[in-house]
């Protein structure tokens, strides 16, 4: 069982329209509903590849009812999300049909009080009793603590329960801190944390600052990786053309199965680059394109050397 950390849980609506122009009415010729957030999104992944997974964080108001409703159409995945009285936000994705490029608006998330974060918490520790990985991604609502992640991080230590975190800014600076297994920061974020644009350098900086493995995403150009283990590169064989939301997290979700699959890590890399490129070519927000995901499996390129033993 794998548990995902989504505290800023949202639904995400992605609407598709001929062309988008500023100033003008559009008319939207599709809309598409789905349970969102970062975490929420990984475990969707999760799901489709077999994992039973456990999704937590907080959720309220008519948004997270609707919410709530979709996350019980999805096989393989159980809610435990924590009840709110703020209201779950909402992201908008505009799908520009004619250049394929995506505009993303994101609503603030609801204000959580001590007494609910205190809730989450309890919630939290009882489920790391019974799970095998955790996934602490997205970023923090109004109201939360910004040491949540670190806090989060170090109960599931005491757990021996292996952490991901995927956030960013003074969250993620905490976090690392606390040191998580993997961190999966994309390259603004590593920059953000280290002061480094070149991403070799901020990885091994990244790792310095306390996390025992960081894995950047390169966009386009696909995944950088430093463990223990040793390091490597990981590269679609081309660039794929489509939404790019939650793409990001189905890299988390390819990472995560590995772990818990105890896959080698040029193998782990393989899954998360042809999963984050199957979800762009997806229709939908925080979802994969299963045939383009079993194609591209073939046609990743991974470089690096394992460290010596």
């Amino acid at each position: 069982m794998i548990l995902t950390v989504t505290l800023n849980t949202a639904l995400d609506l992605t609407y598709r329209v001929r062309s988008l122009r500023p100033h003008a009415s559009h008319r939207v010729s599709e809309v598409i509903e789905r349970p969102g957030g970062k975490g929420v999104n990984a475990a969707r992944v999760l799901a489709a590849l077999g994992h039973e997974t456990i999704v937590t964080g907080f959720v309220g108001g008519a948004t997270g009812r609707v919410l709530r409703d979709r996350l019980g159409d999805i096989p393989g995945l159980a809610d435990a999300l924590v009840p709110v009285s703020g209201p779950t936000r909402r992201t908008i994705a505009v799908v520009d049909q004619l250049t394929g490029d995506t505009t993303q608006l994101n609503e603030p998330g609801p204000q959580i009080t001590p007494a609910e974060w205190g809730t989450f918490l309890g919630r939290y520790e009882e489920l790391l009793a019974g799970v095998s990985a955790v996934a602490l991604c997205g970023s923090l609502p109004p109201g939360v603590p910004v040491g949540a992640y670190a806090t989060l991080v170090r109960a599931a230590r005491t757990h021996g329960v292996p952490v991901l975190l995927d956030t960013s800014g003074e969250p993620l600076r905490r976090g690392v801190a606390a040191r998580p297994d993997v961190i999966k920061p994309n390259t603004d974020e590593l920059a953000e944390l280290t002061g480094s644009h070149e991403p070799l350098r901020a990885t091994q900086d990244a790792r310095r600052r306390g996390a025992q493995a960081v894995v950047a995403s390169l966009g386009a150009d696909g995944l950088l990786a430093i463990a223990p283990e040793g390091h490597w590169r990981a590269t679609p064989p081309a660039r794929v053309h489509g939404n790019p939301t939650g793409a990001g997290d189905s890299a988390v979700a390819g990472l995560l199965s590995g772990l818990v699959e105890e896959l080698p890590w040029p193998d782990r890399l393989t899954r998360a680059v042809a999963l984050s490129a199957a979800t762009v070519a997806a229709p939908a927000a925080g979802e994969f394109d299963r045939a383009t995901f079993e194609e591209l499996l073939g046609r990743i390129s991974v470089t690096g050397r394992a460290s010596a033993a």
